[in-house]
């Protein structure tokens, strides 16, 4: 009784924390091709429209199915966010603790932000939002995925909830049959795309330009877009791309599974369930459903399923067939947090023996492309070696092969800035001291939504310089939304070309820096016997929500 009154009473204080956000004059209703809808202005200045559903319930019969059109008749009042997609809620003490938020299968709805002053037919540049988690947990309505800022810089700004876990990615042979398309178990994707078509029809009305679309995402977000990035579905569906810490090119991603194989994984959990058939299975709660795929060692994400992606990511960029898009690619310096091995090396000799474990016979090739000499350069070489590794393997990928057979630019970054802490604050899942810049420790600088982690007790004391960096990180975005190139004058990028392969690094100052190829083609070609790689969405420490 005592734990249902305390989360009883963390959910009020979220809704009231969120209401005070939220506030403000209504907005009169606009014309989508579902209804009217109506927003409001918030505090902040910028108009929104928050909970709009841009499909009907996956529910019932439409569960493990294709998301279907709505429409309504009156005036829907978006003035609320809903529901997150069914997930296993995260503790209070961790790091990236952002309030409750209610659960439900009923997910499928989108946030709008715009300018104070954007009307209809304005033509403002678009960035639609797609969070990260694993392929298993999170919400467009977090607080540090809100659109207030952005907007506030001349962008329409687009956040939009996917089904996630076992009701988002699970297959099943009958699923496949009844799908018409010979396919199934994406169903995420197949939100992320209907919710692109639903900007091609309505962004208009608000303000944005259908034609001038950025897919914006982190983690598995970052994965999605790269996904969609290779989709015949998504075809021109968005102009431009920019992926944080994931993509799903070769060392940078989970392995995808083929549609046998993530059938088996469906009917492994019609067993656990007891389930005679599929629509048997479409009647059990959702607890039951999630609760089922735990116990029985159900796995569920990407797909090669033939239809969303009809081969790998790497084949189909090798092939020239991916959408072409300009890209926006990068990751944090300790993306992968201390799970190099090599990076707790101290001494020149422990750098040497550390090297020597992972790499085996091939540690003499990884010291010639890393050298070093004496204790000083052990240390930053293992700290280089780390910052190469896991997701900025994926990313350097990502801009090689758009380079490679793609007519649009590709563009690198790494983010080098350790937030600061507040002494003192602790976390379950999480050392300040030893975190560095982790992953997903970018995207409050990218969104200029760094208070939110102040929100319910103070656990950053941000300075006047990741005010300032988070300004420039912000009409960087702004500045490659409106143009696909994302120089600005506080931080200028060089194109990534293979020939002069270069990123900027955001971190206590703003910098260019020149990769070293041979090395980083060293860690993507060779695996280690006991690095971690990054792959998996969340990667690091620290969430990816």
């Amino acid at each position: 009784m005592k734990r249902s009154l305390l989360v009883a009473s963390a959910l009020v204080s979220t809704l009231l924390v969120q209401a005070r956000a939220q506030v403000r004059t209504p907005i009169a209703p606009i014309k989508i091709d579902s209804g009217l809808v109506a927003g409001k202005v918030l505090a902040s200045g910028a108009k929104a429209w928050l909970g709009i559903p841009y499909v009907q319930a996956p529910v019932r019969e439409l569960r493990w199915k294709a998301p279907q059109p709505i429409a309504w008749e009156g005036v829907y009042n978006a003035d609320r966010t809903m529901p997150e997609c069914i997930q296993i809620l995260r503790p209070h003490d961790i790091n990236h603790y952002f309030g409750e938020e209610a659960t439900s299968e009923d997910c499928l709805y989108l946030n709008v932000w715009a300018p104070a002053a954007a009307k209809a037919g304005e033509r403002l540049p678009v960035l639609v939002w797609i969070y990260g988690g694993g392929f298993n947990q999170g919400s467009a309505s977090s607080p540090i995925y809100a659109g207030s800022e952005l907007a506030k810089k001349g962008a329409i700004y687009v956040a939009l909830n996917y089904r996630v876990g076992v009701m988002g990615f699970l297959a099943h042979p009958d699923m496949t049959k009844e799908s018409g398309h010979n396919a199934s178990g994406n169903w995420g994707f197949l939100d992320q795309i209907q919710a692109l078509r639903w900007v091609q029809k309505n962004i208009a009305a608000f303000g944005g330009d259908a034609a001038n679309v950025t897919l914006v995402g982190q983690s598995a977000g970052s994965m999605s877009i790269n996904n969609l990035q290779a989709s015949p579905l998504a075809k021109g569906l968005f102009k431009r791309v920019i992926g944080m810490s994931g993509s799903t090119f070769r060392g940078g991603a989970p392995a995808q599974s083929t549609l046998a194989e993530a059938e088996a994984q469906g009917t492994r959990l019609q067993d656990a369930l007891k389930a005679k058939n599929l629509s048997e299975m479409r009647g059990f709660s959702s607890d039951k459903v999630v609760t089922a795929s735990q116990t029985g060692g159900v796995r569920a994400g990407q797909i090669i399923d033939g239809y969303v992606l009809p081969d790998s990511v790497d084949n189909i960029f090798h092939a020239g067939k991916q959408n072409d898009a300009a890209v926006l690619t990068g990751s944090t310096a300790r993306d992968i947090g201390t799970t190099v091995p090599i990076r707790a090396a101290k001494t020149l000799a422990e750098y040497k023996t550390l090297a020597s474990q992972m790499y085996g016979d091939k540690a003499a090739e990884l010291l010639a492309l890393y050298p070093a000499s004496n204790d000083a350069d052990a240390v930053r070489q293992a700290e280089e070696i780390g910052r190469n590794s896991g997701f900025t393997v994926g990313a350097r990928a990502w801009a090689r092969e758009q380079t490679r057979t793609g007519k649009e630019p590709a563009y690198l970054y790494i983010l080098s800035r350790v937030q600061p802490f507040t002494p003192g604050a602790a976390f379950s899942d999480f050392n300040p001291a030893t975190a560095g810049a982790y992953h997903m420790g970018d995207v409050p600088y990218w969104l200029g939504t760094y208070e939110a982690f102040n929100l319910f007790r103070r656990t950053r004391d941000w300075t006047a310089w990741d005010r300032e960096l988070s300004t420039i990180m912000q009409d960087v975005i702004v500045a490659f939304a409106r143009t696909g190139n994302p120089s600005t004058r506080a931080a200028q990028f060089m194109r990534y070309t293979t020939e002069n392969p270069t990123r900027i690094d955001f971190g206590d100052t703003v910098k260019i820096e020149k990769l070293n190829t041979a090395g980083m083609d060293f860690l993507e070609t060779t695996p280690a016997a006991s690095a971690a790689t990054g792959r998996g969405g969340r990667g690091g420490r620290g969430g990816s929500r």
